[in-house]
């Protein structure tokens, strides 16, 4: 779902770790689920699994929002604020010191180069927990100057049991979007990890652990969507839910929400973002700016640049810069430390960015380089770059989460951002020019919670993130987070 500021990569080598199989933690206990069932979670890169995760449903939600719900009334949400802030710390250095097998456990179990894991979603993980470690004892209401002899005064409270639900993309750093601000404000976490990618988060779940944070804190329940996630939505005890992914399945849970009792809901879900490059462009660092903000990751970015809108003047200078790019691209084993682009996370995402591929080309969009499957096992994709594309075209139109590169040609400024809004997603969207009139203007014109000037994919803990329309509500990060997980409550007192 979400990137990273580019860093000089390491050469920094690690074979893929050897792991147990996995059960669910509920109220500070490792267990089995109440059914017994489990499920296979597999290495993208060949296609076998790498161990059994215990299938958590609804009775196991249910324990673990009993067990959520004791926590919250017990020690978390009275606990002194500097001491949570001391606690989300020590979990901080917990990562960062466990940091190599954390960003083995990533490779391993979604795909990406062990690389990134390392050097991106680590550190950035790290830097996440960290910020709102300093927040925790900062989150304070007002004092409101009423009529007649009152004194008037807000407290920020925690709202109390809250299901999150991460995606596959990054779920390091989503979980950690999700944890950081949930904790600092007192609230405790039933968490439900991708089906795809369950590993990183039961680890973090036991360095808490070992942090300190109480028991029934943080519980961890991996499982499918219409069963664990399905649960969690519609669970009469839980105050709030938490959800990135597609947004058709923020649609059911948003349902699900309100025919429940009302829960607060927030979202950050899919894009289709425009990436627009003037023939006044720094053309080396767009073309640099354009690749990353479409193939990091392997495609596998909510805010991705899919949509890269061109102006005719320059097109044919930048088609042969980026193309060269795209086909230097190492796709190959992820713990080589000379790969670029791992396996896609799984068959049914492989099959699915193939079927866009396929739609790309019967729509007539022209095919330079790529379009596909790479190597004799695993979930592997050539690097595609499609050109001539128009915006009635399927691969223009809906999110490819995969490394398919779209590229648009346009005129001038006002038909861009009236092409750029044509979409009911609005999460991210980037400008390139010289010109900071221009940039300005075009970032105001835009309809996206996140526009890049002159940058790509450019991240930090403090600053929010999320989308208008279809791309979710709500947003992570920053102070802003905080306002998702606390309730306001108003005070008057009687003076005379």
């Amino acid at each position: 779902m979400a990137t990273a500021t580019a860093k000089s990569p390491t050469t920094t080598t690690a074979k893929p770790p050897q792991v147990k199989d996995q059960p669910l933690l509920i109220g500070g206990k490792w267990q089995d689920s109440v059914s017994g069932k489990t499920f296979a979670t597999v290495n993208p890169a060949n296609g076998e699994t790498i161990c059994q995760v215990a299938e958590g449903d609804k009775a196991d939600v249910d324990l673990a929002v009993k067990a959520a719900r004791k926590a919250f009334e017990g020690p978390w949400s009275k606990m002194n604020a500097s001491e949570r802030g001391r606690l989300l710390n020590k979990l901080a250095d917990l990562v960062e010191e466990n940091a190599q097998q954390l960003a083995a456990l990533e490779s391993l179990d979604n795909g990406k180069p062990y690389k990134d894991s390392l050097n991106i979603d680590v550190p950035m993980s790290v830097k996440c927990y960290r910020y709102y470690a300093g927040w925790a004892d900062k989150i304070h209401g007002k004092t409101i100057p009423v009529e007649g002899p009152f004194f008037c005064y807000t407290r920020h409270e925690p709202v109390g049991v809250v299901g999150q639900i991460i995606p596959w993309n990054f779920p390091l750093l989503m979980q950690a979007w999700k944890l950081g601000p949930a904790l600092a404000t007192g609230c405790t976490v039933v968490l439900k990890p991708a089906e795809q990618t369950p590993l990183t988060a039961l680890e973090v779940a036991r360095l808490a652990q070992e942090a300190g944070i109480p028991d029934g804190v943080l519980n961890v329940i991996p499982g499918y969507g219409p069963t664990a996630g399905a649960a969690i939505s519609g669970h009469m005890d839980v105050d709030k839910v938490a959800f990135t992914g597609e947004h058709t399945t923020g649609q059911i849970i948003s349902e699900a929400a309100a025919k429940s009792n009302l829960k607060r809901v927030s979202l950050e879900l899919g894009g289709k973002s425009p990436n627009v490059v003037f023939a006044d462009a720094d053309l080396d660092a767009a073309v640099e700016g354009a690749y990353f903000g479409l193939f990091f990751n392997q495609g596998q970015c909510c805010c991705a640049g899919s949509r890269l809108f061109v102006e005719e003047k320059i097109h044919d200078q930048f088609v042969e810069k980026i193309l060269k790019k795209a086909k230097a691209q190492k796709v190959g084993d992820p713990f080589d430390p000379q790969t670029t682009q791992g396996p896609q996370v799984s068959q049914e995402q492989c099959d699915r960015i193939m079927g866009y591929i396929d739609a790309g080309k019967k729509d007539g969009a022209k095919l330079l380089t790529g379009g596909n499957r790479a190597g004799g096992k695993g979930y592997y994709i050539e690097p595609t770059v499609f050109d001539g594309v128009k915006d009635e075209m399927k691969i223009a139109k809906e999110e490819i989460f995969g490394p398919v590169m779209n590229i648009l040609t346009f005129k001038d400024a006002d038909e861009v951002v009236r092409r750029g809004n044509q979409t009911f997603y609005g999460l991210a969207a980037a400008v390139w020019t010289r010109d900071i009139t221009k940039a300005h203007r075009i970032a105001n014109g835009l309809r996206a919670g996140t526009v890049w000037i002159n940058c790509y994919d450019v991240f930090d803990a403090a600053a929010p993130f999320g989308g208008y329309k279809m791309s979710g509500h709500g947003r992570e990060l920053g102070e802003y987070a905080l306002e998702l997980y606390t309730e306001v409550k108003t005070v008057y007192v009687n003076l005379q």
